[in-house]
């Protein structure tokens, strides 16, 4: 493995724990009033951009990494439906 290739991965491993955060922190509160909504849609987009622009470049990192990043905005989004 090349060090670009460990630098992709990393920024991937980092970038697959952006909204880990409030993943878990809005069902312990059991509260999603201060979640921008609009948000997350704009990420979900992003990340199917991104998804996309894996599969058309065979880039399994790129895949995986927004692959998770779009779960975890899906959570929050049905988080932020959830908790009205």
């Amino acid at each position: 493995m090349s060090g670009i290739d460990i630098l992709g991965c990393s920024a991937g491993a980092i970038t697959s724990l952006t909204f880990l955060p409030q993943v878990i922190k809005t069902p312990k509160e059991k509260s999603a009033k201060d979640i921008s909504l609009m948000m997350f849609l704009i990420a979900a987009i992003n990340e199917v951009m991104w998804i996309l622009y894996g599969a058309l470049l065979d880039n399994r990192v790129i895949i995986l990494t927004n692959a998770i990043v779009l779960s975890m905005s899906f959570i929050m989004i049905y988080f932020k439906l959830s908790y009205r």
